[in-house]
């Protein structure tokens, strides 16, 4: 009775202590499981806390007496201001950047061009077959992409593609600029002003902070806080890095890798909760059988999107990389494997889905409920399922001696030299004519390699010096 009473109080008096230390605590049970199943291949540190999320809304959910499954209210402006920053900084910070610029052009034709034709494809399945499972009641802003919200549905025109892809590549460029003056500005203050010299601490802090402040500028300006915070961690590994002291070097790759996991783990974790969410469910006024239905189109839908531009972008891709005389090719095996990572739908989709149809996740509308519904089932099944996948089907298509066979080609492959310059002060005029032609034509054939070994030149020789980093020894592309 003392105990009971005694809770009781502590209840009432810190009403948000409470659920935050038991939320930590969770979150602590998520790491110190997830160590004892590393030697566990085919699961994840995101499966881990989805599992434990749920079994932890189960045990809410019968102690509440069916009220609630949640230890915490989700707010979608929690997630997209504190949670998913250091993620995607850690992703720019850590990417690596010569593989990531070799492969750009390949890259940015998945990430836009695959991006468009997916979401295309899904959004006119889901218009077409919604209605014809029972499923009514959504508007044509409801299907269609955030991307396009602002857009009048109502009056769609010939201009309608033009300004999408216009705002497309405004908020692209735009976004980009803002996260490269970011990580240009904090490797100059570092390098002039020599942080170290007195304090480790001064100079952490400050590449953090500049990056949360590129993150925000781009959430002011309305432009994507995602492209700006990954591009200010590119730009600060490359310069501002090699600008701190040697124990800050170390610390900030351990400091900015725990932040991005414990974010991670802290967003799987409350989707799993988030599963038992008993309010939504009751709300939604589909049968049983409709549901499935709607869950398996949604599920059909995403694996013919994801299919419909992976094949024929990686014979694109590959076909350029043959005429670049480059060795590098997406064989069938890794284009069936970059179609099946990609399947798995993350936490993001649920916040958009929270700050499109709910407010401060809170809904009364039947249809607005059985949005999140869906949104939160097909993140669970495409994370649980695909994900637990994932692995063995990487090691029957690529098994580990195949991968390092693959490893030792691409490290003896004869590369271009590129050392010739494109003009000659001590060469005769014909000369630097021929070499031009010939740098010209290197250009056509190999751009991404040509502008590669160019940009290097550039940057050993002027950006370097006043941004910091070592200058490279390697003339080769």
């Amino acid at each position: 009775m003392v105990v009971s009473e005694y809770v009781r109080n502590l209840g009432s008096d810190h009403e948000q202590v409470v659920p935050v230390t038991m939320f930590v605590a969770v979150l602590c049970l998520c790491l110190v499981i997830g160590h004892l199943l590393e030697e566990n291949r085919c699961v994840n540190e995101s499966i881990i806390a989805i599992l434990i999320g749920c079994i932890a809304g189960t045990i809410i959910l019968l102690l509440s007496k069916g009220k609630s499954s949640h230890i915490l209210t989700f707010n979608e402006e929690l997630f997209f201001i504190y949670l998913l920053p250091p993620i995607i900084f850690n992703a720019g910070f850590q990417v690596k950047k010569k593989q990531f610029f070799q492969n750009f052009l390949t890259i940015m034709s998945f990430g836009v061009i695959g991006v468009f034709i997916s979401a295309i494809i899904i959004t006119a399945g889901s218009w077409w077959l919604f209605p014809k499972l029972g499923f009514v009641g959504l508007t044509a802003r409801d299907y269609v992409g955030w991307l396009v919200q602002k857009l009048d549905i109502s009056r769609i025109d010939s201009r309608t593609a033009l300004h999408v892809i216009g705002d497309f590549f405004y908020l692209f460029l735009a976004s980009t600029a803002l996260g490269i003056t970011a990580g240009l500005v904090t490797s100059y203050v570092l390098k002039t002003l020599t942080f170290g010299r007195h304090s480790s601490v001064r100079e952490i802090a400050l590449m953090i902070l500049m990056a949360y402040l590129s993150y925000i500028l781009a959430e002011l300006l309305q432009l994507s806080g995602i492209l700006t915070v990954f591009f200010c961690g590119i730009l600060m590994s490359h310069y501002a890095w090699h600008n701190l002291s040697e124990n800050s070097r170390i610390t900030t790759r351990h400091l900015f890798a725990t932040m991005s996991f414990i974010a991670e783990t802290f967003i799987f974790l409350f989707v799993g909760m988030d599963a038992l969410d008993i309010e939504m469910w009751r709300m939604t006024k589909l049968s049983f059988g409709t549901s499935m239905s709607i869950y398996s189109t949604l599920i059909l839908l995403i694996l013919l999107g994801r299919a419909a531009f992976v094949f024929p972008l990686s014979v694109l891709s590959n076909h350029m990389n043959r005429r670049a005389k480059r060795t590098s090719v997406i064989t069938f095996k890794h284009q069936i494997i970059i179609w099946w990572a990609g399947l798995m739908r993350g936490a993001v989709s649920i916040a958009l889905a929270f700050k499109q149809f709910t407010y401060s996740g809170v809904t009364s509308d039947p249809i607005n409920a059985t949005m999140i519904i869906d949104t939160i089932v097909i993140v669970l099944f495409s994370t649980l399922v695909f994900g637990f996948l994932t692995k063995p089907l990487i090691s029957y298509l690529i098994p580990h001696h195949e991968t390092i066979k693959i490893g030792q080609r691409e490290s003896s492959s004869p590369r271009e030299d590129l050392n010739t310059p494109l003009i000659s002060l001590e060469e005769p005029t014909t000369s630097n004519i021929t070499r031009a032609k010939d740098s010209l034509s290197m250009l056509i054939e190999r751009p991404v390699c040509t502008i590669h070994f160019y940009w290097r030149k550039f940057d050993d020789a002027y950006m370097r010096p006043i941004f910091g980093g070592p200058v490279t020894s390697q003339s080769e592309c």
